[in-house]
């Protein structure tokens, strides 16, 4: 017996059979096609699949009595390796001191996500999809530990106890810690079943425990795949086109290659790659080159173009995404018509850590290490690519700093990249791709660019009589293995979720896709298709409670009637702000409820406007998400979820100029200052339905919540984001 490591990336892959200390079986061939829905889609179907809960897979002891998870999810700051930890230690009965993490190997035969079907994060579902299944390990490896306590000290096991890492015998007084018993629990069979821990007997769960993985951050130990180094490695950029869609026509190399340290410049299907010797070098080879684009199917539109493309194709007929009731009837019978657009940026993800993996191919398969998001996906690409078949690739999994989507790319760019440039230099030499921040701004994948259209009728009690509704957006997953699970009859999910699985009850309701068309790339952002339709939904519930002379918080509590957990969140919210008193002086108060990903979340904002400076001074959120693992990495997550859109709320956004993005770092695609951050109230529902997540749904009514409040302020409608402050002066 040894222990591990956590920080350690070569550490990660355990060994079969080693009791708790996880096992590794090649993956299985993966089809691409079978990757389940990102989005409210994957948790409205149900409970997640069972999943095996062997304790030789999940966990590991070792002769210290630390406990070691092998988490199957990927950690990019959500907290999710001090959440499943909590769960395996509860039924363990370990002390939270003992308890580290490390991260699984690329196998979703036992690895996989239960609602996607494969390895993966994303869509807020990491807790959701292991609630049961961790504590289910937990209690597995106490029953086998008892088992092997039983047997050496030839006692009955319903005589002994465990208690805080110790095997106890009452009568007898034996007593054992983890460590001495592992190599004995692992040959005890692994219980068919489990008995789970009743909520009055938890120790940890709902506590505010320390997360796994501050220590090794604060103190620089944590690693990531920018430390990786592997002898003989050589480093990677490519030099990509200033147009989306544009391709190489021909390049000129003889400066880049007469720098010293340049060791080679070859063509992939993203543009040219120079491999050096070092990072600096390969930047300077890649300033030398001199690269003739083929533009003939590249964007060359600039923002306003396109947003006059998508006002065009509003005025026809979209595809039907919600048909529910008459809603032309009930606009004609309307007695007041609400009739608004609103329109949203481009937005890049801009993470901490800019995009970066290393790749080593051998004789026999190939080895990537990578803060990678979505195993299964990426061991496929890199699979399709260099001709092997998935399980000849290895995945270590390291941490991520920061992702916010960009790094669970359905169609893998960045790993696919690496694998080309590999396939292409064709020396068995690891490589390391580096992209620079101002890459992944000026040419990676963007939240899309999307106008909403908004039709309401009132009758003259303020009821709604018709609602009909527009969105033309790119769609994020036409053309990706996600399409059949996320595109039904032509309409992206991605596209309209937020406003057709809207909590109001709205009876005459038409909701009209349109997909419109672009070389630009888009990918989900931090709450996907929610991060507008929020937006939309809320503001419009507010202009028609005002239209309707009913105060806004009353209005949105008439339209929850059937719906007893929105509407409670509702009122903690407004009950903790303080709704219906004054505000101070020279601020507005505003409010927003949005339901995503099963959590539901309600924000009140006070905001202050001198001239055109907006200042949000105060949020006040109310959250439902179930069983709450760890009250402060919820409370961490809707201040973080506040911190990263707030930017977006008031200044950031990606446009083109000529079909060539005019952003290009943290200069001028502003990151929230800690000078403009707001005080965070957070309050939590007490709920004991199952955990549903809190990584994305704390997004969404920030914008609406901000921009009610400025209303509230200065009497001025700001409806399209960012908010356009000069309209205020």
């Amino acid at each position: 017996m040894h222990g591990t490591n956590a920080t350690d990336p070569m550490s990660a892959a355990p060994s079969r059979r080693t009791f708790l200390q996880g096992a590794s079986v090649a993956a299985g061939a993966f089809v691409l096609g079978c990757f389940v829905p990102f989005g409210d889609g994957a948790l409205a179907a149900g409970a997640p699949a069972q999943g095996i809960f062997d304790p030789n897979v999940f966990i590991r002891i070792a002769p210290d009595n630390t406990v070691t998870l092998i988490c199957k999810h990927f950690e990019m700051g959500q907290g999710v390796t001090t959440g499943l930890a909590t769960l395996v230690a509860e039924e363990l009965e370990a002390p939270w001191a003992d308890m580290r993490f490390a991260f699984a190997p690329s196998n979703p035969a036992l690895y996989k996500n239960l609602i996607f079907g494969v390895m993966g994060t994303g869509a807020t579902t990491s807790i959701a999809n292991s609630w049961v299944q961790m504590r289910q390990v937990g209690a597995a490896a106490r029953t086998m530990l008892i088992a092997a306590a039983a047997a050496r000290w030839h006692v009955p096991a319903r005589e002994i106890s465990v208690e805080n890492g110790v095997v106890m015998h009452g009568r007898s007084g034996q007593r054992a810690r983890f460590g001495e018993l592992a190599a004995e629990a692992m040959q005890m069979p692994v219980p068919k079943e489990v008995t789970l821990k009743r909520p009055s007997d938890w120790k940890l769960i709902g506590q505010r425990l320390p997360r796994l993985d501050s220590v090794s951050k604060t103190t620089g130990r944590a690693v990531f795949s920018s430390d990786i180094r592997r002898p003989g490695m050589l480093v990677a950029v490519v030099k990509r086109p200033d147009l989306f869609g544009a391709t190489v026509r021909s390049f000129d190399d003889r400066e880049a290659k007469a720098i010293e340290g340049v060791v080679d410049i070859i063509q992939v299907p993203s543009g040219v790659a120079v491999l050096a010797k070092d990072t600096w070098t390969a930047l300077r080879g890649r300033d030398a080159l001199s690269v003739d684009w083929d533009t003939i199917n590249a964007e060359t539109r600039s923002t306003d173009d396109i947003l006059t493309e998508y006002r065009t194709l509003a005025d026809t007929k979209g595809l039907v995404a919600v048909h529910r009731g008459d809603a032309d009837a009930g606009l004609s019978r309307a007695s007041t018509v609400y009739d608004a657009e609103f329109t949203f940026p481009f937005l890049a993800h801009a993470p901490m850590e800019p995009l970066n993996c290393v790749i080593e191919v051998g004789s026999d398969g190939a080895e990537l290490w990578s803060g990678c998001q979505l195993q299964t996906i990426d061991q496929s690409a890199i699979a399709r690519v260099l001709g092997l078949k998935p399980e000849q690739i290895k995945i270590n999994t390291l941490l991520g700093g920061g992702s916010f989507g960009r790094r669970g790319n359905p169609v893998a760019d960045w790993t696919k990249e690496i694998a080309h440039v590999a396939k292409a230099f064709g020396k068995r030499a690891p490589i390391q791709l580096v992209w620079t921040r101002e890459d992944d701004i000026k040419g990676g994948f963007y939240r899309p660019l999307v106008l909403h259209r908004v039709k309401v009728g009132l009758d003259a009690s303020g009821r709604i009589m018709g609602w009909r509704h527009k969105i033309v957006c790119q769609s994020l997953f036409i053309g990706t293995p996600l399409e059949s699970s996320l595109v039904h009859n032509g309409v992206d999910e991605g596209s309209v979720e937020g406003v057709i699985n809207t909590p109001y009850d709205i009876g005459d309701f038409e909701v009209e896709s349109f997909n419109a068309r672009s070389p630009v790339p888009v990918l989900w952002w931090r709450s996907v298709g929610h991060s507008h339709g929020a937006h939309v939904m809320e503001t419009v519930i507010e202009e028609l409670a005002r239209l309707a002379g009913q105060d806004p918080v009353a209005f949105r509590l008439s339209l929850l009637a059937q719906k007893p957990r929105d509407a409670a969140v509702i009122r903690l919210a407004a009950d903790r702000t303080g709704w219906g008193q004054p505000t101070p002086a020279g601020r507005g108060r505003g409010f927003a409820y949005h339901s995503s990903y099963n959590t539901r979340v309600a924000m009140a904002a006070e905001v202050s406007v001198v001239g055109s400076a907006i200042k949000v001074e105060r949020i006040v959120a109310a959250v439902d998400c179930g069983v709450v693992i760890n009250p402060d990495i919820v409370k961490a997550q809707i201040e973080g979820a506040v911190g990263f859109a707030l930017s977006a709320c008031l200044r950031n956004q990606i446009t083109l100029s000529d079909g060539r993005v005019q952003q290009s770092n943290f200069d001028d695609y502003e990151p929230t200052h800690i000078s403009e951050m707001p005080q965070v109230d957070v309050h939590i529902v007490a709920s004991q339905a199952d955990p549903s997540g809190i990584g994305e749904p704390g997004v969404p009514p920030l914008a609406p919540a901000i921009g009610n409040a400025i209303f509230a302020a200065t009497g001025k409608r700001l409806r399209s984001l960012p908010f356009d402050a000069k309209a205020l002066g």
